[in-house]
């Protein structure tokens, strides 16, 4: 049994993608992360970093007691190596190579950088140029990216559908609230209707984050935006800022 902890966001739903293609018995524990819910002695056992997602794994393969991770990336490379499948074994290095630097593409660029767009444009309390321009113009040169990859494979990581193609997918479905067309990018278009025809990808993104689902701009209360983004954690740590 895995526990993930959990909210519907991309990073989120790369894992909970995973947990349904692979039929991995799994339980989803549900935090609100407006409400602090992630603010706990007791998830930051899980997670030392205060974020989401993370796991439990209650049956690890070394027969040990239950086994916790977190980032999103280190879960899927775990997941797929336990269950073998999604990711190349040790003994195809260079399919496994490719799958794995374009994993740590995602989660040094695509991910963080559209992660920072969409703070700017969603959740800052007024525009700011700067800022707007320089993450917006970095999601669209990692999208272009992306499509050239896709142009040239059927797969981001190859010839076959693995954890990067779960990895990606959620990010690029956001695109919309940051108001990028998918239409400009026509590999890239192509392949997401490919991947989002899946029924794995379908039941791991069923639950919607309803922010998403919201106007470009999301107003937050003090508390929340301290919740949300972290002085709240550091408060509760004793961690100096």
């Amino acid at each position: 049994m895995i526990d993930l902890h959990y909210v519907p966001t991309p990073n989120g739903q790369k894992v909970s993608i995973l947990l349904e293609e692979a039929e991995i018995e799994h339980r989803l524990i549900r935090y609100d992360m407006l409400a602090g819910d992630h603010l706990t002695p007791e998830f930051r056992r899980i997670s030392p970093n205060g974020r989401l997602p993370a796991i439990v794994d209650h049956a690890p393969a070394d027969g040990g007691p239950p086994l916790t991770m977190m980032e999103s990336g280190a879960i899927l490379i775990y997941l797929a190596d336990k269950v073998g499948r999604f990711l190349p074994p040790l003994s195809a290095p260079r399919a496994r190579g490719e799958v794995i630097e374009w994993l740590m593409w995602q989660m040094a660029g695509l991910g963080p950088m559209h992660g920072q767009a969409h703070h700017f444009y969603r959740y800052a309390p007024e525009d700011i140029d700067y800022a707007l321009n320089r993450y917006g113009r970095e999601a669209r040169r990692l999208l272009t990216v992306l499509d050239d990859r896709l142009a040239e494979t059927r797969y981001v990581g190859g010839s076959e559908y693995s954890i990067v193609d779960m990895a990606c997918w959620p990010w690029v479905r956001a695109i919309a609230v940051i108001d990028i067309p998918l239409a400009d990018y026509p590999a890239l278009g192509a392949w997401f209707e490919t991947v989002g025809a899946r029924a794995g990808v379908q039941a791991g993104t069923a639950i919607q984050n309803p922010s998403l689902l919201k106007g470009r701009k999301v107003p937050l209360t003090p508390e929340q935006w301290s919740n949300l983004f972290g002085d709240a954690m550091h408060a509760a740590s004793g961690l100096r800022v």
